[in-house]
């Protein structure tokens, strides 16, 4: 597969968006940028709701087929704990979901906004009702984080992407390594923001959790692209070795999906299309990525695996610009 094929990559759900906060059994401004996994042999989505205060908290929604009859919780979730977590005095928001099977726990990365500014956050939970709260794991400015399932040479992994003062317009992504999931270091670049002119200059951040295939991890990543009228969130792909994923094997010239439809153009943040999570199906073969369009609503995009697999594999080796 060449470039000239990115746009098959993806199919949207013809009857986007799927849930909007008009779905919502109590009030809030927005929902947006859900975390996803399989729980009980169910689809289950973490959403960000934004508040009409302006805060977010987290909370879930589940589906047997994954795309409709939601059963959405009454109340949040996950929602802030001042009393035992300060830094997560102006909400919590944009999770991201790993099975581990070693701890047999989900653990749910998130970002934080404290006095500081944001930043990651982790917790751990085995039913989605009751959460371990690790607190902060990354200090700010740092958010857009996920980690790998799995140990590599006896130590966890983390993506992360961490910025200057005041989440400034330069970013990369990075990897970090920790002995018990909570203090990370060997902190290092993984994938930079390239300059000029191109689609992933000057700040890029994860969308969702790593993805393991033979070939390698599938990173799916946006940028953030200044333009006269705004900025547009886009996305890429890059592969990382499946032993050693420091090293990157490939990433995409071009971006691989962009906001074209109306949910995705016109909200409370135009020209944004934002995944969170991934939920791959062994029997169909296919990825459902759900995502949130211009911060404002939760839709669909489905991909094959295989594709996607060989669209990455396809990629010339990173190199920045």
């Amino acid at each position: 597969m060449n470039e000239s094929n990115i746009k098959e990559l993806f199919e949207r759900y013809p009857k986007n968006p799927i849930l909007t906060a008009a779905d919502w059994p109590y009030t809030v401004n927005t929902v947006f940028n859900p975390g996803a996994t399989l729980f009980k042999g169910k689809t289950l989505l973490l959403a960000r709701c934004e508040e009409r205060s302006g805060l977010s908290h987290l909370t879930k929604a589940v589906s047997v087929d994954g795309v409709g009859d939601w059963q959405i919780d009454v109340t949040p979730t996950m929602a802030s704990d001042l009393e035992h977590h300060p830094e997560e005095r102006w909400g919590i928001e944009d999770p991201r979901i790993t099975w581990i099977p070693e701890v047999g726990k989900w653990a749910v990365i998130y970002t934080a906004y404290s006095r500081g500014g944001p930043l990651v956050a982790m917790a751990l939970t085995e039913d989605f009702v009751n959460f371990e709260r690790l607190g902060t794991i990354m200090q700010p400015q740092d958010k857009d984080a996920a980690i790998f399932p799995r140990r590599f040479q006896g130590k966890w992994a983390l993506l992360h992407r961490t910025t200057g003062p005041n989440d400034s317009a330069t970013g990369h992504i990075w990897l970090a390594y920790s002995d018990d999931m909570t203090h990370w270091v060997d902190d290092r670049p993984l994938l930079k923001s390239r300059q000029g002119g191109l689609w992933d200059a000057n700040k890029i951040g994860l969308c969702t959790p790593p993805l393991e295939t033979k070939e390698g991890w599938i990173i799916l990543y946006h940028s953030v692209r200044k333009t006269a009228s705004g900025a547009i969130y886009r996305l890429g792909l890059a592969l990382l070795d499946l032993e050693n994923p420091c090293q990157v094997l490939t990433r995409s010239n071009d971006w691989i999906f962009g906001p074209t439809e109306a949910y995705e153009r016109q909200g409370d943040v135009d020209d944004v299309v934002f995944p969170c999570g991934w939920v791959p199906d062994e029997q169909t073969g296919l990825l459902k990525i759900y995502y949130g369009g211009a911060d404002s609503c939760i839709a669909l995009a489905t991909a094959s695996i295989k594709e996607l697999t060989e669209y990455a594999r396809a990629c010339p080796a990173p190199h920045d610009d």
